[in-house]
């Protein structure tokens, strides 16, 4: 599948200035063996679209030293529907040497109000993950 990324990505950096501190959707990801950020597992926002019954791609990202991910959608460009938030969490693993038991995390949930923030957080580790609707 070819991705061409969102209009948002393809802006430049000087075009769109700091990332959106204002993004309806973020989320946080937490290495819970070592206590302290993840930062290195690559992520993919997808939304299932009704026609088709397809997931489309609208973005990636990579957490920041905190291990947030806090511009996943600008704003103004959250619908209501299914949202899938895929995660490397192989990758991310592999890259500090360490082998993991699941290879990647996907995160599906459904948003009924594009109105409010969602906060969906990744509390992982190599042996187990978990996740909620944060505030």
């Amino acid at each position: 599948m070819e991705v061409r990324g969102t209009q948002w990505e393809q802006m430049g950096e000087q075009d769109r200035g700091v990332e959106p501190v204002s993004s309806p959707l973020t989320t946080h990801v937490l290495d819970t063996a070592s206590g302290s950020p993840a930062r290195s597992p690559c992520l993919r926002l997808s939304r299932l679209e009704v026609h088709g019954q397809q997931w489309m791609e609208l973005g990636n990202s990579y957490p920041d030293p905190d291990g947030r991910c806090p511009g996943l959608l600008p704003p103004g460009h959250m619908k209501a529907g299914t949202y899938k938030l895929f995660f490397d969490t192989e990758g991310s693993w592999r890259k500090r040497g360490q082998e993991s038991f699941y290879p990647y995390v996907e995160v599906v949930f459904t948003i009924t109000n594009e109105t409010h923030e969602v906060h969906v957080p990744l509390l992982l580790s190599p042996w187990f993950y978990t996740t909620y609707r944060g505030s």
